[in-house]
């Protein structure tokens, strides 16, 4: 699992209440800076995000018409790009772009809100991915922690965000170090099998 120190998650615009961009930004972005959009018109926020310093800008498929100009339109700003799809969307969606990409998200709760409940019935959808796309960085977001990292990391998921599970804990160390270990594993059993 790559070294994520912060996983800043944005949402603008008509999507919800966040965080306005602005140059200061920059400064309190952590490298590598990693932004999540969850937000309405992606598009409007490419520029700004490269100019705030992230180096990967993930959207969701669900919010833009014109999902292969946005993928252009990020590359052309120098970030990497990273793919969306929430619980309702099928996987098979997201399939035409994955070879554009550098990482797929699989949003295993409704975007929007920490503290919902892991949505297992996604994993399909991880192991599909991973199936189809063995090198695809491939990440899950929403509900995982220490009761279901091991499903993630077993259906292919070599990225994860956990944020309640972390913030909560009596020893937020010792729940990212158990989150590392088993995707690690998993990805090393991975490439043992092929």
């Amino acid at each position: 699992m790559p070294d994520r120190p912060v996983h800043p998650q944005q949402r603008l615009g008509s999507a919800g209440p966040g965080v306005q961009p602005h140059d200061g930004l920059r400064s309190r972005l952590p490298t590598p800076g990693y932004m999540h959009m969850m937000v309405a018109n992606p598009e409007q926020w490419v520029k700004p995000m490269a100019v705030a310093g992230a180096n990967q800008y993930t959207f969701h498929i669900e919010a833009t018409e014109n999902p292969g100009a946005l993928i252009k339109d990020i590359r052309e700003n120098g970030m990497k790009v990273g793919l969306a799809i929430k619980p309702g969307t099928t996987v098979e969606y997201l399939a035409p772009w994955a070879n554009q990409i550098d990482m797929a998200l699989v949003m295993t709760v409704e975007p929007g809100f920490g503290g919902q409940k892991f949505m297992e019935d996604m994993m399909p959808k991880v192991n599909w991915l991973r199936t189809q796309f063995p090198s695809l960085d491939i990440e899950v977001d929403g509900g995982v922690g220490p009761d279901t990292i091991h499903k993630c990391a077993e259906a292919g998921a070599n990225m994860i965000v956990s944020g309640s599970a972390v913030m909560k804990s009596d020893d937020p160390r010792a729940v990212i170090n158990l989150l590392r270990h088993v995707c690690c594993e998993a990805a090393q059993k991975r490439s043992l099998d092929r």
